[in-house]
């Protein structure tokens, strides 16, 4: 069992003094990134919009370790609630933020071609690109030299994703581009990077994958598994600290070796 799963945090302190902000860090894979951040020292500001529970036991848990979160409700498609949020973390954690893990996304719903609504199109758009815009615009005038951000696209984002997921994976696609060109914009002061998660043991899968393809997809990858969360999170917080000081414009692979990019 993990540290986080255990309730458990193993400090390393290689973001110590570190401020980060992760949306959709009430649960799976937010949640850990939350909690592994602030096992290396950063202090932790978590955005959930439905999963108050999650969030507010990772904020706790964060403090009851000796670390520093809070928890706030807000929909990351809204700018207000954006604006809050990065508000909120100046005047509670620190007067910078130095990492973004921008989490919030989601399919919503399996939709072909026949059964695409373009408001459909515009809703998975908004969730899942448009949202790292305005937490990136909103972040990005109070973030210091050195700091990260760090994207969350897809495998989809590469192969196309599974069916009815067009527009999921043109989403996450859009991620991927957002992610090569702020590198370049944001350079040299702010690193740019984001993650292509495969098969993840999340609810994500567990509402929209059925059993016998996550089966499958297990069987078929070299490492014989899902991922987990805490797999994901462990690169996140790669990305997110100095060891990855050269490392930017990248989308990188998490996927037990089902897709090789």
């Amino acid at each position: 069992m993990s540290d986080s799963q255990s309730g458990n945090m193993t400090m390393n302190s290689n973001l110590e003094g570190k401020t980060a902000i992760v949306t959709g860090g009430g649960r799976d894979i937010g949640r850990a990134c939350a909690l592994r951040l602030a096992a290396a020292g950063a202090a932790v500001a978590i955005n959930y919009h439905n999963s108050g529970e999650g969030a507010d036991s990772a904020a706790n848990q964060i403090v009851a370790a000796g670390g520093n979160s809070f928890s706030q409700q807000g929909d990351m498609t809204s700018d207000d609630d954006v604006a809050k949020l990065i508000t909120k973390t100046l005047s509670e954690l620190s007067n910078r933020i130095d990492i973004v893990v921008h989490v919030t996304g989601g399919l919503v719903a399996r939709r072909t071609l026949e059964e695409m609504e373009i408001d459909h199109w515009n809703r998975v758009m908004d969730l899942n690109a448009t949202s790292f815009l305005r937490v990136v615009k909103c972040a990005v005038p109070h973030m210091t030299n050195g700091g990260s951000i760090v994207g969350f696209a897809s495998q989809a984002g590469r192969d196309g994703g599974g069916p009815g997921a067009m527009a999921y994976a043109a989403s996450k696609g859009t991620v991927m581009t957002m992610t090569r060109g702020l590198a370049k914009e944001l350079g040299p002061a702010i690193r740019v990077n984001s993650v292509c998660p495969g098969m993840i043991d999340t609810d994500f899968h567990n509402v929209f994958t059925k059993p016998e393809v996550r089966k499958h997809v297990a069987n078929i990858t070299p490492l014989k598994r899902e991922g987990s969360s805490e797999d994901v999170a462990n690169l996140v917080a790669y990305l997110a600290s100095d060891q990855a000081a050269f490392v930017t414009g990248a989308n990188i692979d998490i996927n037990g070796g089902t897709f090789f990019s």
